[in-house]
């Protein structure tokens, strides 16, 4: 995938963020060239090797229709609970790197649905407020939403799904 200065991209973990520029330095005695992405959230940068925005997930940020795909998750019943505590810890932490906001959701309302029969042990519910986070602060940046109104309907999606009946 392309990305250019002025792009609003989504950096895994992280969220949405716009590169800025493209540096060029020498690393080792070899040429490389990077991305100086500016975290929307808090203002931070990092920088990414062009050649490695693949592996790190660094993609584009979702169009208004892939928005409207993201709901659809958040509202339709599916929700894989892994009962081990450990595979199911790594599981959601594969799924939060990837980037993929289909997976991130599927994050959110597997740990929504946990915490309403269980309190989630501290790090689950960080993930839970992460995943959260990065669903609807890409959301709002993508439908020009505060982020308060994008909860509310994140929300409301999500507990549809919850009181869908499962087959598990």
């Amino acid at each position: 995938m392309e990305f250019k200065v002025g792009d609003k991209v989504v950096y895994p973990n992280h969220g949405v963020g716009v590169i800025e520029e493209v540096l060029r330095t020498m690393a080792g005695g070899i040429d490389q060239a990077f991305f100086r992405l500016r975290i929307v959230a808090n203002g931070s940068t990092v920088l990414i090797p062009t050649a490695n925005t693949t592996q790190v997930g660094l993609r584009k940020v979702l169009t208004r229709k892939d928005v409207d795909k993201v709901f659809k998750v958040l509202r339709n019943g599916n929700i894989d609970i892994t009962s081990d505590w450990k595979g199911r810890f790594q599981e959601h932490s594969d799924k939060m790197r990837s980037g993929d906001i289909y997976e991130v959701a599927a994050v959110l309302k597997s740990l929504t649905l946990l915490s309403k029969s269980k309190n989630l042990s501290y790090r689950e519910r960080k993930m839970l407020d992460k995943s959260k986070y990065l669903v609807v602060s890409e959301i709002a940046s993508v439908s020009n939403m505060e982020e308060t109104e994008v909860e509310q309907r994140v929300d409301r999606a999500v507990a549809v799904s919850i009181k869908k009946p499962r087959d598990h």
